[in-house]
C-alpha cells in the first residue's frame, strides 16, 4: 500500500498556486537565457577578445554537459527525498539558493576558467531547481487541470527572452549589475512558491534501498514496456529541434538574406511578436485541451502550424514575412508548449519516479540544442540555402506531429 505521496492528485490546485508556480519558472529562465544571450559574451569578450568565439564555445559546451548529467540526476534524487519539507522543496529551494550564489560568484571572475567553472555549477543548480518545480505538477496538479496549469509553466521562456534582455541592456548595463539583478531575481521568483508549496514527505518506509547499480539502471527508460513514453519523448526531440534550427541562424538570416539594415534590433522585434503569439494561444489551449481531455489533436495541429511558420521563411524571405512567420511560430508554439507539457505528465511510467523520468526526457531539449548546430551548419555550409534550411525544419516539425499518433494511454 502507498501513501497520498504517490498516488494520483485530485485535489484541484488553486490560481494563485499556480502563479507562483510559473513565477518560480520564470526565475529560473532568466538565469538560463539571459547570460547566454546578453552577459556572457561581452563577459568573455572583456577577458579574451582575441579568441571570444573559442572561449565562449567551452564555457557553453562545459555547461551542457553538466545539464545533461545533472538534470536525471537531481530529478532521481529528489524522488528519493524523505525531508520533512517534502520530495521537491529542498531541491527547489536549494538550487536557488547555490544558483544565485553561483550568479554573483559568476560577476566576480577575472578569468576564463573561473567564468567556465561558477557557470558550470550554475547550469547544476538550475537542473536541481526545476527538477523539483517540474515535477510537482505530475505530483499535484489533476490530469483534468494539466493543460491549464502547463501553459503557466510554458509561458515564462518567452517573456524571460523578452524581459532578460531589456532589464541587462536597458535598466542595468553593467556586466556585474546584471549578473547580481538575475541572483536576486531568481530568490524574488522562486521563494514565495518554495517557501509556502505543500509537498507531502515521502516515508522512508516507500523509499527502496540504494543500489548504485539499480540507479544507474533506472535512467533506461525501455520504448517496449512504455511505448507511450518513448513515442512522446522523440516528438518532443523533433519538434524541439525544428525550432532550434529555425532561431539558430535567424540573426544571419535577417542580415545576409532580408537584407534587413539592422538585424539585431530585428530579432528583438520578431521575439516581442512570437512572445505575444504564445500569450494568445497558450492558456486558451490549455484551458480547451483540459475541458474535452484530448491532447494528441492539439500537439499534432500546433506542430503544423509551426510547419507553415517555417514554410513561410522558406518561400518569402522578406521582412514583412518574417515578421508574419513569428507571430504563426508563435501561435503554434504556444499551444505546442502547454499541451505537450501535460501530454508528458501523462506517460510517465510510475509516481514514484516523476522527477527522473522527466529529467530523462528533458534531454530531449538538451539534445536538440546539440543537434541543431550540426544540422543548420552543415544545409548552410554545403547548400548555403536559408530556404532549404527553413523546408528542412517544417519537414522535421510535421515528423514531431506524425510521432504523435501512436500514444495509446492519452486520447
Amino acid at each position: 500500500m502507498t501513501s497520498g505521496v504517490l498516488s494520483e492528485p485530485d485535489t484541484p490546485v488553486r490560481l494563485g498556486w499556480t502563479v507562483r508556480l510559473s513565477a518560480s519558472v520564470l526565475g529560473f529562465w532568466l538565469v538560463v537565457v539571459t547570460p547566454v544571450l546578453a552577459l556572457l559574451p561581452l563577459h568573455i569578450e572583456q577577458l579574451d577578445p582575441a579568441d571570444k568565439e573559442r572561449d565562449l564555445a567551452i564555457v557553453t559546451a562545459v555547461a551542457a554537459v553538466v545539464s545533461i548529467v545533472a538534470a536525471p540526476i537531481c530529478g532521481a534524487f529528489s524522488d528519493r527525498t524523505t525531508s520533512r519539507f517534502g520530495r521537491r522543496r529542498p531541491w527547489i529551494l536549494g538550487g536557488a539558493l547555490v544558483c544565485a550564489a553561483a550568479m554573483a560568484a559568476l560577476a566576480a571572475q577575472a578569468t576564463v576558467f573561473g567564468v567556465v567553472v561558477c557557470w558550470a555549477v550554475a547550469q547544476g543548480a538550475q537542473n536541481a531547481l526545476y527538477s523539483g518545480v517540474s515535477a510537482t505538477v505530475p505530483d499535484q496538479v489533476p490530469v483534468r487541470q494539466r493543460g491549464f496549469v502547463s501553459a503557466f509553466v510554458g509561458l515564462p521562456l518567452p517573456v524571460a527572452l523578452v524581459l532578460g534582455t531589456l532589464l541587462v541592456t536597458q535598466l542595468v548595463t553593467d556586466r556585474t549589475g546584471g549578473y547580481y539583478l538575475l541572483a536576486g531575481l531568481l530568490l524574488v521568483c522562486v521563494l514565495p512558491f518554495a517557501l509556502t508549496t505543500k509537498d507531502t514527505r515521502l516515508p522512508r518506509a516507500e523509499r527502496p534501498p540504494f543500489r548504485l547499480s539499480r540507479f544507474l539502471a533506472g535512467f533506461w527508460i525501455s520504448p517496449r514496456r512504455h511505448p507511450d513514453f518513448a513515442w512522446a519523448a522523440v516528438s518532443r526531440l523533433a519538434i524541439q529541434l525544428a525550432n532550434s534550427i529555425a532561431t539558430l541562424y535567424l540573426l544571419y538570416f535577417l542580415r545576409d538574406e532580408v537584407k534587413l539594415p539592422d538585424p539585431g534590433s530585428g530579432v528583438f522585434v520578431l521575439i516581442v511578436v512570437y512572445t505575444v503569439g504564445i500569450l494568445g494561444t497558450s492558456v486558451v489551449a490549455g484551458r480547451l485541451s483540459d475541458r474535452s481531455g484530448r491532447r494528441k489533436v492539439y500537439v499534432i495541429a500546433s506542430s503544423c502550424v509551426i510547419a507553415v511558420a517555417m514554410l513561410i521563411l522558406a518561400l518569402w524571405p522578406t521582412w514583412p514575412a518574417a515578421i508574419v512567420a513569428a507571430g504563426v511560430l508563435g501561435l503554434g508554439y504556444g499551444v505546442y508548449a502547454a499541451i505537450d507539457a501535460a501530454l508528458i505528465t501523462q506517460v510517465l511510467p510510475r509516481a514514484s519516479d516523476h522527477g527522473k523520468d522527466l529529467g530523462v526526457l528533458n534531454l530531449a531539449n538538451t539534445a536538440s540544442q546539440a543537434l541543431a548546430p550540426a544540422i543548420a551548419g552543415a544545409i548552410i555550409a554545403t547548400l548555403h540555402s536559408y530556404s532549404v534550411l527553413y523546408l528542412v525544419a517544417g519537414a522535421i516539425a510535421l515528423v514531431g506531429a506524425l510521432l504523435v499518433r501512436p500514444i495509446r494511454s492519452v486520447r
